[in-house]
């Protein structure tokens, strides 16, 4: 229990020392340094080395130690100095689906001097051994796996150095406020709701001016399983595929009201694996959501706006509300 309460603490601390922001400058006041377990025994090894020379009154043994100690004080200069002055932005999220690895790519720059041997590291996933030129700049790619739909927000990417020689380790933290968005899991109904009309009202060939046409036929192997009219097949069990002819033919609407009793994240799944099958067939098709209507349409750019309607549906943005990590494994 304590040490939670410290391990709180520490972290309150530490995020009102670096304020989320797509962009960190790594300088004095935000890096920490400390001996890692090699550097501790390194330690060690020259106090034991001093009381011997004391106890032997012995000049080499004391000369060894003093070169081995500013070694020791120039390598934890040089592990500071390898970080502060490195600039880390976070210039581009990736998208993905509940469960995959989302891609955040982060920028460093230096201006003047290099930055050896970086390490990026967030939670399990660890980017090791970048090296950014003095001038240049360097894009890095992490990944943050994801365990829900929605915004998914890093919470804190640890930003650390050994080098040169491992004796000590400097690190910070950059904490982004721009979110990634994850997509529902596709998963297939048992049958598609693609509302077109009232099932068979269909079935009469209807045509008027200014109209499409749809003909009614037997269905064929092939034929996509949205086009069968199921409640019809219910009825009858004639299985029969409904075709619509005209200048822009008849678009299905994909609607989050076609699967009462079922559960919102189920439905936002059927949805989901609904669109991926429409762009699949470069098909025209709209989407009804609760508050939201996206008219119909085809292409990449349609199918982006419906996927990420489907992710964010009933939530906020994190950068309104103080960023959150929804999408996020914890």
């Amino acid at each position: 229990m304590l040490l939670k309460s410290v391990r709180k603490r520490w972290q309150g601390w530490v995020n009102r020392r670096i304020p989320r922001s797509d962009t960190q400058q790594f300088v004095q006041n935000n890096i920490f340094i400390l001996p890692t377990g090699v550097g501790v025994v390194f330690g060690l090894l020259l106090v034991v080395m001093l009381l011997t020379g004391i106890n032997y009154q012995n000049s080499l043994i004391y000369l060894m130690t003093f070169i081995l100690g500013v070694v020791f004080v120039a390598a934890m200069h040089q592990t500071h100095r390898n970080l502060s002055g490195l600039q880390l932005t976070l210039v581009q999220t990736g998208e993905g689906y509940a469960g995959d690895k989302i891609p955040f790519v982060f920028r460093g720059t230096r201006s003047k001097e290099a930055t050896l041997a970086l390490e990026l590291r967030y939670h399990d996933q660890v980017l090791a051994q970048q090296h950014i030129q003095p001038g240049e700049s360097q894009d890095m790619t992490l990944l943050a796996r994801s365990s829900l739909r929605g915004y998914l927000v890093m919470d804190r990417v640890r930003v650390e150095t050994r080098f040169p020689f491992g004796l000590l380790k400097a690190w910070s933290w950059i904490r982004p406020a721009t979110a990634a968005v994850v997509y529902p899991r596709p998963l297939l109904p048992p049958e598609s709701p693609i509302a077109e009309g009232d099932d068979g009202e269909a079935d009469a060939r209807t045509t008027s001016d200014g109209q499409d046409h749809v003909d009614i036929r037997p269905w064929r192997q092939g034929d996509l399983s949205q086009r069968v009219l199921w409640k019809r097949y219910a009825r009858t069990g004639d299985m029969v595929i409904a075709e619509w002819s005209g200048q822009q033919g008849s678009p299905d609407w994909l609607d989050y009201d076609a699967f009462p009793g079922v559960e919102q994240e189920l439905r936002l799944s059927y949805l989901t694996a609904l669109v991926q099958q429409k762009l699949g067939a470069d098909e025209a098709f709209g989407l009804k959501l609760p508050g939201e209507f996206i008219a119909p349409d085809t292409g990449p750019a349609h199918g982006a706006r419906c996927l990420r309607a489907l992710a964010v549906f009933g939530q906020h943005d994190p950068a309104d509300q103080g960023a959150g990590h929804r999408g996020a494994m914890s």
